[in-house]
């Protein structure tokens, strides 16, 4: 891990606390606000909001929680790093969203069939939901640019909460309204749509955590854009098994990418890491980058982890060359396996040239079955 990352990492988490500590201390004066003026104000909807701005503070606890964990570097535990955290605490928000939504809506429910347990709101709970609209609504656009800034769907879902306390407040203000005006079940039909509101995003938060932890693709757009830069990538043939995944706000690629068969070691991984450069480079949330070199299409193409390593082939081609003289000036062997079969290169002196030597070779292979041909070079030097 590099310093620059280190310290990116620390940066990020410092303003991510500065922006939630800022948003808990809203959310803490909301939520008694409404809780204890909903109760003077007899407003059902209103104590609902307040729990509703109560949960926010909660989820506030678990951002900072969960990016001050998630921020720690890889170990050994922990190869690939902490990211997971913010997710799981993402699933933990959204399962809790979900809850509260519930027992909100129970109880409203509830009162909307026994009439005498209806709650008669006045003007002052108006004022409370007017403030809470404005604030919220602030506090999720101060927050959503930091949610931008650091690629943060945590923080992003954060935000969003902050904003449906503001348009919850708006159901409460209408529902306080209609209450004031004789129509005493209104308040309670606001509260119960601040529930069904709760629940919604507490749905959409812990499903899309979820998907998330059980390794789900990006999306069909994001692919295809990591395949064109990928096979634009020079030296790059062709690319299979292609798979993604996201770990908190970063997105992990693996691939495999074919090359020419009789590229040098070097050059092909020159190639590969061309193709992670580039990736990581033209698309900001990838982080990391797994590249597999194939010189064929191994998806489909026949399985060679089955043939010999060198050591036997070299050792079964040596006795086939005991008669042949020439076979003790080979300067270099080189094995390909491909198509399930292995190919053999043989470096000789340019003075040993001879088209008989040559047939000496061929035949001297004839006998091994994994062995599909063998190329004889004669080279000066």
């Amino acid at each position: 891990m590099t310093d620059n990352t280190v310290i990116g990492k620390d940066a990020r988490y410092r303003e991510i606390r500065k922006v939630t500590l800022i948003g808990s201390a809203l959310d803490l004066l909301l939520a008694v606000a409404k809780i204890i003026v909903g109760y003077i104000g007899q407003s059902q909807a209103l104590i609902a909001d307040g729990i509703h701005s109560m949960s926010d503070l909660v989820t506030d606890f678990m951002v900072l929680f969960a990016f001050k964990h998630s921020s720690r570097d890889a170990d050994e535990d922990h190869p690939y790093g902490h990211g997971r955290i913010e997710t799981l605490m993402t699933v933990g928000l959204g399962l809790a969203l979900i809850l509260i939504g519930v027992g909100i809506a129970l109880d409203a429910t509830r009162r909307l069939f026994e009439p005498g347990l209806l709650l008669h709101p006045n003007w002052i709970v108006l004022v409370i939901a007017a403030i809470s609209i404005v604030s919220k609504e602030a506090i999720y656009h101060y927050t959503m640019v930091a949610a931008r800034k650091f690629k943060s769907g945590l923080l992003r879902a954060n935000a969003w909460h902050s904003r449906t306390d503001a348009i919850s407040s708006i159901i409460v203000f209408v529902g306080v309204l209609g209450s004031m005006a004789g129509l005493d079940y209104l308040d309670a039909i606001a509260a119960i749509g601040v529930a069904l509101m709760i629940i919604k995003i507490g749905w959409d938060l812990g499903w899309h955590s979820i998907r998330e932890l059980i390794d789900t693709g990006l999306d069909s757009e994001e692919v295809e854009r990591i395949r064109k830069i990928i096979t634009e990538v020079e030296g790059v043939r062709s690319m299979h098994m292609l798979r993604t995944r996201k770990m908190g706000p970063d997105a992990l690629v693996d691939v495999h990418i074919q090359v020419d068969s009789h590229l040098s070691v070097s050059e092909g991984h020159q190639i590969s890491e061309s193709v992670r450069y580039q990736l990581m480079k033209n698309i900001e949330d990838v982080s990391d980058v797994t590249v597999h070199i194939d010189p064929e299409d191994d998806e489909f193409a026949a399985i060679s982890c089955q043939l010999p390593p060198r050591e036997q082939i070299m050792s079964r081609l040596n006795q086939e060359w005991q008669n042949i003289e020439a076979a003790k000036q080979i300067q270099s062997v080189t094995l390909h396996y491909l198509d399930g079969f292995i190919h053999i290169d043989v470096k000789l002196p340019l003075a040993l040239a001879d088209e008989n030597l040559v047939k000496d070779f061929k035949q001297s292979v004839e006998q091994i079955d994994e062995v599909k041909e063998i190329k004889v070079g004669f080279y000066a030097d």
